[in-house]
């Protein structure tokens, strides 16, 4: 199936031919055309749909349990939000880095560092 961003894409407005680009919203990186002459610009409809899905899941708030695995204390990481970074990263690693960020919170992050070992 082909993209409609693999077309050519006419500004409505001026009938220019619009440019790709990327644009950054919520820190999300979004594909879109703009248009050279009149600056109008256009998001791609699955990048848009995407940040609306991203949008309902980060101001959702999961409540889950901790548990005791062994030695150490594990929580369950919830279905749609495993999903929604298997989505947008297409590989999902195994490995997730968790760090402090205050005496309250502990960040996790999903990919996107080097295995520290040789």
């Amino acid at each position: 199936m082909t993209d409609i961003f693999d077309n050519t894409i006419l500004c409505k407005n001026c009938g220019e031919e619009m440019e790709k680009t990327l644009v950054t919203k919520s820190g999300y990186q979004l594909r879109a055309v703009t248009c050279p002459k009149c600056e109008q610009v256009v998001i791609h409809p699955a990048d848009s749909s995407n940040l609306e899905h991203y949008n309902t899941i980060k101001d959702k708030t999961f409540h889950v349990k901790l548990r005791m695995v062994g030695n150490s204390h594990a929580i369950s990481i919830p279905k749609e939000i495993v999903e929604f970074i298997q989505h947008q990263e297409k590989i999902m690693d195994d490995m997730v880095r968790l760090c402090f960020e205050d005496m309250r919170n502990v960040r996790s992050k999903f990919g996107g560092f080097e295995d520290p070992r040789p």
